[in-house]
């Protein structure tokens, strides 16, 4: 919930204090004509965050409950800009009522639905001819091949539908990793894991090379050259707006958040909050992507406003990476020193590929270690028994909130029919857990 609230509450403010802002201070400058609609695709373009480059500084084992809220709210708040993004295109915002206005946010409310449901419905899907079905089982190649074209094909058809394929691969991603992945074989696992990661890795170096590249575009940057001055102005007013627009909802949000925890491990402090809003004031390629879609007529700029909203996008975009970027890491480290207590469990767990596919924790497991710990404080004194970081000991005794009483529908209805972990059996030449002695 603190994510949702976040990503989708927190890209709305941050749109509302972009758009009105922009509209406030460009009617200043003479850089053309803007409509109503131009300034609400601004408030969604810089509402789009990149959160990389505080993902790779933060560590996941050390600030599990951050390296979530970041990671989660980048993926939310891209999915909810892109949303917003379609609904202010598919309306005439010139004329501007009630009913207008109601269309809007049914048209976005919907969006947002139907795109989680098709993402949620493929990843069932992929989840249930994997487990049922007998041509995709056993085999290495075959199964990595299902998932990703099951994944592949939520995008398709969220494209075909016209609805946001962002927010449909991250839900339709969340479903099979919860049901899909424990379905395949140990091999398969593995292979997927390596698979995705330098996926992901080749496309954000595609996407950074193409944004260095596109910013040497010597045509857009002619209709800007005769006042660099305004450029410039427009770019230091869009780069403070999103500053404040991450501000008003980070804080805010956050105290809100903190309300209704009541422990204070569960709550956010302050140089959290620091550190959420300094994760989100990196713009990348959605930006890049949604200016280009909205200021650009017949594949180049053909409007002086348009040209200077593009390259100020371009301008932010490149700044707030660059200098933003280089001070992420000295940042963090000040606001949260690392533990030599818990780097020295992190290294001290087994390396990768195994690392991996070690499934959480049971309550049995659980029970199992702590028998085991009493009777060797029995015969032997105390004893510390390593155990796992991240989010295994999280999961492993949900409290009675929305999370315990969905996994008790989860084990119940969903995993019986869906598969997932403890609920695939165990196949032949997949030795799935020899070395789960290991944690003991």
């Amino acid at each position: 919930m603190t994510i949702m609230t976040f990503g989708a509450v927190g890209t709305l403010i941050s749109f509302a204090i972009i758009s009105l802002g922009a509209m406030h201070f460009f009617h200043k400058f003479n850089i053309g004509s803007l409509k109503i609609g131009d300034y609400l695709a601004l408030g969604a373009i810089f509402s789009a965050t990149d959160s990389v480059c505080t993902l790779q500084v933060l560590n996941q084992d050390e600030t599990p409950l951050l390296y979530s809220l970041v990671f989660g709210e980048g993926v939310v708040n891209d999915a909810t800009s892109v949303v917003l993004f379609n609904a202010i295109q598919s309306f005439d915002l010139s004329h501007i009522n009630t009913s207008t206005a109601l269309q809007f946010i049914g048209n976005f409310l919907y969006l947002f639905a139907a795109s989680t449901i098709l993402g949620v419905v493929a990843g069932l899907l992929s989840a249930y001819i994997i487990k049922k079905l007998y041509f995709g089982r056993h085999s290495t190649d075959r199964e990595v091949a299902l998932m990703i074209l099951m994944a592949y094909l939520s995008y398709i058809l969220s494209e075909l539908f016209y609805l946001s394929a962002i927010l449909t691969v991250f839900f339709c991603g969340i479903v099979m990793s919860h049901y899909t992945w424990h379905n395949v074989t140990e091999s398969s696992r593995v292979t997927t894991k390596h698979t995705f990661a330098t996926l992901s890795f080749v496309a954000e170096i595609f996407i950074f090379l193409y944004v260095g590249m596109d910013a040497l575009d010597i045509e857009k940057w002619k209709f800007v050259s005769d006042s660099p001055g305004k450029s410039i102005a427009v770019s230091s007013i869009l780069l403070a707006l999103v500053l404040v627009g991450r501000a008003a909802f980070v804080f805010p949000l956050s105290f809100l958040t903190n309300l209704t925890k009541k422990s204070p491990s569960d709550k956010i402090s302050l140089k959290q909050q620091v550190t959420i809003w300094w994760a989100g004031l990196m713009r990348g390629s959605v930006s890049m992507a949604l200016a280009y879609n909205q200021f650009t007529r017949s594949g180049h700029t053909d409007l002086r406003a348009n040209a200077i909203m593009i390259t100020s996008t371009i301008t932010v975009v490149l700044f707030s990476t660059v200098v933003f970027g280089l001070m992420t890491k000295p940042l963090v480290r000040i606001l949260l020193p690392s533990s030599k207590h818990i780097s020295s469990m992190i290294s001290s767990e087994p390396s990768s590929p195994k690392s991996i596919t070690v499934p959480l924790l049971s309550n049995e497991q659980d029970s199992e270690v702590s028998l085991g710990v009493q009777d060797s404080e029995a015969n032997h004194g105390p004893v510390n028994i390593p155990r796992p970081t991240s989010l295994r000991m999280l999961l492993s005794s949900p409290s009675h909130t929305v999370h315990h009483y969905w996994r008790k529908f989860d084990n119940a209805f969903m995993r019986p029919v869906f598969g997932g972990r403890g609920f695939v059996p165990y196949v032949p030449g997949s030795p799935v857990e020899q070395n789960d002695h290991q944690w003991h």
